[in-house]
């Protein structure tokens, strides 16, 4: 089982016509990631707050459709966060969150799960990083599971909810201090360090704790830094409907992988050598190729995309 942890909402996709409507959709990075993974044969469960009010109850509705566990939840009456997506030429997407007081801000250090022996990992990521109370419940669970589980990061900034830089340079750090995977997109290095290459802010980052850390290139494809070094992997071509969900898909994948490979501890991650980094990326670049040439978040199946290589082990 591998918790996810961060918000869950509804996406709203503006529908022109005589006037403006709009297409709901359910979403939230870890909210996707959570299903992503569900859907690619793993079993997860997701930790948020979620509303008791009628947009909560669906979110509800489709976590038990997908298959995601649900005991980690933690119910309020508090209202369910909105998010307005505009869509750009390419089919990348711009948000406007509505959210401020909302179930999945509310969590506090009392509402931590208690984990089992079945929790082999835990991942966070997105603005639930950067706002309270949930950036300091998250970081409280991050340092109380460091070095007993494996812990993946997701960054995924949003400056519309939190234009700090400062804030969220702060809090990374915190969380990079227990990470053992990080999944982080070059807009996002290039949103927190500007002008600085890459290669650099990943080497600073793989020295700051993880074992591994990945950069998403959109449709460049990924890169990796780990202790095998520097390792590529080429995009996909594909007919791009929006990019919605692409670095969740990613993101999702990369773990399902390492459940595969049989990596699920940090000394397992260090120890995969340069072939199976490059097939990891491969499975993960090819999964959200498949997401982009969708509507919105529809992440992928594990019958969609290929085994994964008999040769690619740990070491």
């Amino acid at each position: 089982m591998f918790l996810v942890c961060g918000e869950a909402l509804w996406d709203l996709f503006a529908v022109e016509g005589e006037g403006l409507s709009f297409d709901a959709r359910v979403g939230g990075s870890p909210f996707n990631v959570a299903v992503g993974l569900a859907r690619l044969g793993q079993g997860a469960a997701l930790f948020t707050g979620l509303s008791t009010d009628r947009l909560g109850e669906r979110l509800l509705e489709a976590l038990k459709a997908e298959g995601v566990a649900t005991h980690a939840l933690v119910r309020t009456e508090k209202p369910s966060t909105i998010s307005l997506v505009d869509l750009g030429a390419d089919g990348s997407p711009r948000y406007a969150f509505y959210g401020e007081g909302a179930a999945d801000r509310a969590l506090t250090p009392a509402d931590l799960p208690q984990l089992g022996p079945d929790t082999w990992g835990l991942h966070a990521g997105s603005y639930s990083l950067a706002v309270e109370p949930v950036g300091s419940t998250l970081l409280a669970l991050f340092e109380r599971e460091r070095g007993r589980r494996l812990l993946t990061l997701d960054p995924n900034v949003r400056l519309t909810i939190q234009p700090d830089t400062a804030i969220w340079l702060s809090r990374l750090a915190k969380f990079l201090a227990c990470a053992d995977v990080v999944k982080v997109s070059d807009e996002d290095l290039g949103l927190l360090f500007p002008g600085r290459p890459v290669e650099e802010a990943a080497a600073e980052w793989l020295a700051a704790g993880p074992a591994l850390v990945v950069v998403t290139r959109g449709a460049r494809g990924a890169v990796a830094f780990s202790p095998a070094g520097r390792v590529e992997a080429p995009g996909r071509t594909v007919e791009v409907v929006d990019t919605v969900g692409a670095g969740d898909t990613f993101q999702a994948a990369l773990i399902a992988v390492l459940a595969e490979l049989g990596a699920t501890t940090r000394a397992a991650v260090e120890a995969l050598d340069a072939k199976s980094i490059s097939g990891l990326l491969d499975f993960a670049v090819q999964a959200a190729a498949l997401t982009c040439a969708r509507r919105g978040a529809d992440l992928p199946r594990r019958a969609e995309l290929p085994p994964i290589a008999p040769a690619l082990e740990v070491r």
